[in-house]
């Protein structure tokens, strides 16, 4: 069996939605000018090498629809010749992307391919644009089947006992390590610089 290795890794910085800072930037825009910025940094590297581009997305519609990643491979590498496919497996999804990658590798199907997550809560909203439950047969009886990630951390929550004093403060500790973090440089290395053109209306409700 073949051994895989992660040779590269890149993200973009983290922002609110729906009014934060990248809420003029698409999330295939990000993900493909991450995928330059990498490139740049491979500049002997043959991308033609590249076996499949792999992104993980749980909201797989409207600016996020069609096959987001096929877009992704054709903005971030400039050629015709990778694939792409879109992967939906919620909060995991870029996670996903990587073991499929992994997998793929180690079989043999694979030598090369480019995997993580891109997406933006500021062209989605949580529930997508139009749900649709099947009321009949899944939510009849089953509405737990639908429930969202705050339904579950309250079920994971009382089941062991995990307290709100807990997970504040945890919270609180994840956030101060990372502003530390921030401070000391530890993350420049890993944070692609982004480019956001900031579109208004003025009073007469033009750009």
């Amino acid at each position: 069996m073949k051994t895989a290795y992660i040779v590269k890794g890149y993200r973009t910085a983290v922002a609110k939605a729906p009014k934060g800072l990248f809420r003029f930037k698409r999330a295939d825009e990000l993900a493909a000018e991450t995928i330059e910025y990498m490139m740049k940094e491979l500049p002997d590297f043959d991308k033609k090498r590249i076996d499949d581009v792999i992104v993980g997305n749980a909201m797989p519609e409207g600016a996020q629809g069609l096959n987001m990643a096929r877009l992704i491979s054709l903005m971030g590498l400039k050629i015709e010749e990778v694939p792409g496919v879109t992967v939906n497996r919620f909060c995991s999804s870029g996670l996903e992307t990587i073991g499929m990658a992994v997998a793929k590798i180690q079989s043999g199907m694979a030598d090369c391919i480019i995997a993580g997550g891109a997406e933006s809560m500021s062209s989605v909203p949580m529930t997508g644009f139009k749900p649709e439950l099947n009321y009949d047969t899944v939510a009849a009886g089953h509405e737990e089947y639908y429930w969202g990630m705050g339904n579950t951390a309250e079920a994971v929550a009382n089941e062991f006992n995990v307290s709100r004093k807990d997970q504040d403060e945890f919270a609180l500790n994840s956030h101060l390590k990372a502003l530390k973090a921030q401070a000391e440089g530890r993350f420049d290395s890993q944070i692609v610089p982004i480019t956001v053109n900031q579109t208004y209306v003025d009073a007469n409700g033009k750009k």
